[in-house]
């Protein structure tokens, strides 16, 4: 039995979290050709910057102690979002990306709200999402013809944040 495990990374994982990244996301790039948003098209600088955000917590998503892809919380206490998990492409579809979200939410239980968005086009994604218990939030952005952002939440909203 494989087993799951999420490590809290830091700033000096920054070139390995950078590099899982860009391999997770190569396919997603390759196919919409999205240059300005796709984080298959970031520069290792942005994951920098992102592990010193105090608000963000990266994770390596582990499989038997091999990292092989990560996700990003940013914690606003009663909220959080979950602004990017990704699974190098050998490692997809097998249960860890849902494994993954699981322990990180257990890991925030101050959230009584969870958000996030993926491409409204890759129907696996949503899936996976819905699967999770999020819902549609109605919001949907055109990155470009063929290719939109559409918003997940689970939970519940409050007014304080």
């Amino acid at each position: 039995m494989m087993t799951i495990t999420l490590e809290k990374a830091d700033i000096s994982d920054a070139r390995e979290i950078y590099d899982l990244q860009i391999e997770s996301f190569k396919a997603l790039l390759n196919k919409y050709q999205d240059f300005d948003y796709s984080p298959g098209a970031e520069k290792p600088e942005r994951t920098v910057q992102r592990l010193m955000e105090p608000i963000t917590d990266f994770y390596f998503i582990s499989l038997d102690g091999k990292h092989i892809g990560a996700l990003r919380v940013c914690d606003f206490d009663s909220l959080c979002k979950l602004k990017q998990i990704f699974i190098l492409p050998q490692y997809q579809g097998h249960g860890y990306a849902q494994k993954a979200m699981i322990m990180a939410e257990t890991r925030y239980p101050a959230a009584v709200r969870w958000e996030l968005d993926t491409i409204l086009q890759e129907e696996k994604l949503c899936y996976l999402y819905e699967k999770m218990g999020y819902e549609k939030t109605g919001q949907i952005i055109r990155i470009k013809d063929g290719m939109d952002i559409v918003f997940y939440a689970k939970g519940e909203y409050s007014e304080g944040g």
